[in-house]
């Protein structure tokens, strides 16, 4: 019965990425309720692309990303520069534009900026991912489940 294995696998496949787009919801809720607020800059734009060539090919299509860096004061009167963890192509932001920081008092090199792909684009992916692949393995499976 490989067809039951398959279903089976795609349940708890789509299960795991589910609970880890839980996990990294959690995580965010949980810098939200800590984090302090600051006013910051974009100093500039690092241009990069995320590949190791062990794992991905090149493609022709592929384009660097622009990463945020942000210089922000936090609240213990210190100059504080950090590079956002997201980037896009094309940029979300430009050089010199004002944005909002929030980051940990107890650890301000753990900043970000306050906007929603950097607190909740990998959590919606992630869970996103899981609900339809544990959906399809479910639906799949009820239907087999009707058939016998």
């Amino acid at each position: 019965m490989p067809a039951g294995w398959i279903t089976f696998g795609a349940i708890a496949f789509g299960a795991l990425f589910l609970v880890v787009g839980l996990i990294l919801a959690g995580v965010s809720v949980s810098f939200l309720a800590d984090a302090e607020s600051a006013r910051g800059t974009v100093v500039a734009l690092e241009w990069r692309n995320d590949h190791d060539g062990a794992s991905r090919k090149k493609r022709e299509n592929d384009k660097p990303a622009a990463y945020p860096v942000v210089e922000f004061t936090s609240a213990d009167g210190t100059p504080r520069t950090f590079r956002s963890s997201t980037g896009s192509n094309p940029p979300s932001y430009k050089e010199g534009e004002r944005v909002e920081v929030l980051y940990r008092a107890d650890s301000p090199e753990d900043a970000r900026i306050k906007g929603f792909a950097s607190l909740w684009l990998l959590p919606l992916i992630f869970g996103g991912i899981g609900l339809v692949i544990a959906g399809i393995g479910t639906a799949v499976a009820m239907a087999m489940r009707g058939r016998s």
